[in-house]
């Protein structure tokens, strides 16, 4: 049997590719050893969010007298039914792939594969000849050099997402946003958390502005965030674990029930036959071209394997520009620049476009507009002052070039103004852009207009 595209990997860039390709008319299998819907469905995006809503019911019911709400006294975290509804939440969307793959007749082979060649694909036993092959087997949690895994003292997003008990203390190394999600959640659930970052600032990709808030927020309810620290090695012992940090003061040490490592993941690209078959790679990663085609004609990447930012909604959107000129249809380019970040603890980060800093850094003029949710007659109603609105527009053109958000309700916003970076939206156009009142979303339209200097509520 002859397939036009036989793809390994069931993640975002996996399914989205399959459910394409068998639209366009492409005999489609996906060969996946594991769950459909790989790491973002099972073990990422899904289940955290699960996790961080069930935090979100438990944090509120907490404050609900500040509310005018009276209830019984003592809300306390059931860990096995917070972990049991997640797991439940992630096998429904896997389910909900499954409904896809056979609703558009994609064939799924279930085992571990490897490229022979161009053109042929071995599945645990069996070799498959197909037209194409696309490689979307997504990422693994990374290991640090002195404080690697072990899945009991030192333990990856896998484990974290599951306890079993709640850690009197844990050590989060990494502050991205698995690290500080988790870091969120288990402080939430009554842990003593360190956070332990590498890099000058918390959530490093993030602008100073919202790191720096962040790292108000979380000091102010208890977390201890340690920042421009490396880690340089981990003791384990029965009772827990103690990190040697090196710090700016000098060498601390850290002690720890339990150490979360999450300094980011690298690709699953090993063991899966792609330099035999001459797939040209660096650092594990697959190069590939503006089609998504690696160094072997045939053979396609997408996703987390290939160097650009490890995000699922990327990864789908590399898979259907992928997919879609392989059919021969004139799509545009995947806009790199133009690809929002979230971050799903409290408050929320959501991000897109160009930083303040590297503004800065490449000489470009900008005029910024920063609105706080202090200001926002929703946020005091809903007692979620916490935040801003941070938007940078370029100030030759006037044109929306990044967006910042940290607060309630962020990644829920950030949508809108990626759509505004794509059209090339200016300041008064936001500025005049008539906002329903009142809600969180008001305040891109005063940020805009504090850009512009035609402000009214400042």
């Amino acid at each position: 049997m002859l397939y036009d595209l036989i793809i390994l990997g069931s993640g975002p860039a996996g399914y989205t590719a399959a459910v394409r390709a068998s639209q366009l008319g492409f005999k489609t299998a996906v060969l996946e050893r594991g769950p459909l819907g790989g790491v973002c469905l099972n073990w990422g995006c899904i289940p955290t969010k699960a996790l961080l809503k069930s935090i979100e019911v438990l944090n509120l019911s907490k404050s609900a007298q500040s509310y005018g709400v009276k209830l019984a006294p003592g809300a306390e975290p059931d860990l096995a039914a917070i972990v049991s509804r997640s797991r439940e939440v992630s096998a429904q969307m896997s389910k909900g792939i499954e409904f896809l793959f056979n609703k558009y007749k994609v064939e799924v082979i279930h085992g571990r594969g490897s490229v022979l060649g161009p053109g042929k694909v071995s599945a645990e036993d069996k070799i498959l000849e197909t037209k194409r092959i696309l490689i979307a087997t997504g990422a693994k949690p990374n290991s640090l050099h002195g404080a690697s895994t072990d899945g009991k003292k030192i333990i990856a997003y896998r484990q974290a997402m599951v306890p079993e008990t709640i850690p009197a203390t844990i050590a989060v190394i990494g502050s991205g946003a698995i690290g500080t999600e988790l870091a969120y959640f288990y402080h939430s659930l009554g842990s003593k958390v360190t956070i332990i970052e590498y890099m000058d600032q918390l959530v490093p990709t993030e602008d100073a502005d919202v790191a720096a808030l962040l790292s108000r927020s979380f000091r102010k309810a208890g977390i201890q965030v340690m920042t421009s620290a490396r880690v340089k090695s981990a003791d384990k012992s029965v009772g827990g674990c103690r990190l040697e940090v090196e710090t700016k003061k000098g060498t601390e040490f850290i002690d720890a029930d339990v150490v979360l490592s999450a300094t980011g993941v690298v690709p699953n690209t090993s063991n899966l036959g792609l330099k035999e078959a001459g797939v040209k790679m660096e650092r594990e990663r697959i190069i590939v071209d503006k089609n998504f085609m690696t160094s072997v004609p045939g053979i396609y990447a997408a996703g987390d394997v290939l160097p650009t930012p490890a995000l699922a909604h990327l990864a789908s959107a590399e898979a259907l520009c992928c997919v879609e000129r392989m059919a021969g249809l004139d799509v545009p380019d995947v806009d790199y620049a133009n690809i929002p970040g979230c971050i799903y603890a409290t408050p929320e980060i959501a991000s897109v476009g160009l930083r303040e800093k590297d503004a800065k850094v490449k000489g470009i003029e900008v005029s910024i507009g920063k609105f706080p949710f202090t200001a926002s007659g929703k946020a005091a109603t809903a007692g979620e002052r916490e935040g801003f609105v941070k938007l940078i527009f370029n100030a030759q053109d006037s044109r929306l070039a990044g967006a910042h958000i940290i607060g309630a309700h962020a990644t829920e916003m950030i949508g809108g103004l990626v759509a505004c970076i794509g059209m090339k939206i200016k300041d008064m156009d936001l500025a005049r852009t008539v906002f329903p009142h009142p809600t969180m979303s008001e305040g891109i339209m005063e940020a805009a207009a504090l850009a512009c200097g035609h402000c009214v509520n400042l």
